[in-house]
């Protein structure tokens, strides 16, 4: 299951082209102990993993973005966006390690390399230094990010209520409350 076929779904990449997204699962075929039976079958199992892996991708692409204009913002908003930067950046850091165990306890290993967080998210890197930007197109992008990954999120959660996935609904919930939130405190600094 480690290795993709043609029959698993695919998400366009940045690239436009189409990108497999199939979790491998864990535990594998070859592996002792009792297979997972937590009243969701594999094949919703595999759909909500795979949905939760775009969703952390986008998360941590998210979390980088905020963590590197924390660094790199300039200007008279200086103190406040770099404070308020820095809060979001530390609850992003907690919350993409509740994603990545939801996704170990639905039986599949979770995304974890820049190159798989690359090719799952839809929110595009930022450049880095040499083209930061000012502190207005760094909110803007933040709003746009926030909002993207609520986008995703809803879009699991909806897998996620079809099987009675509660954990995974519950984790989900909390995050929207979070990203929402965040989108309307940055979207309010540009008003």
């Amino acid at each position: 299951m480690a290795k993709s076929n043609k029959s698993d779904k695919t998400q366009p990449g940045k690239s436009g082209k189409e990108a497999p997204v199939s979790p491998a699962a864990s535990p594998g075929p070859g592996d002792r102990g009792p297979s997972i039976d937590i009243g969701i079958s594999p094949a919703d199992r595999k759909k909500i993993a795979e949905g939760l892996s775009r969703f952390l991708a986008d998360s941590y692409t998210l979390y980088l973005k905020t963590h590197n204009f924390h660094w790199n913002v300039t200007g008279p908003m200086f103190n406040s966006l770099h404070v308020m930067f820095e809060t979001q950046y530390n609850e992003q850091w907690t919350a993409l390690d509740e994603i990545a165990e939801r996704i170990r306890a639905l039986g599949f290993n979770a995304p974890g390399s820049y190159a798989e967080f690359v090719r799952l998210s839809s929110i595009p890197e930022e450049p880095g230094l040499t083209d930061a930007a000012d502190w207005r197109e760094m909110v803007r992008q933040l709003v746009v990010g926030n909002e993207a990954v609520c986008r995703t999120a809803r879009k699991v959660l909806d897998q996620a209520d079809d099987v009675d996935d509660a954990p995974t609904e519950d984790l989900l919930t909390q995050r929207l409350q979070t990203h929402e939130k965040y989108a309307w405190m940055l979207r309010s600094l540009l008003q």
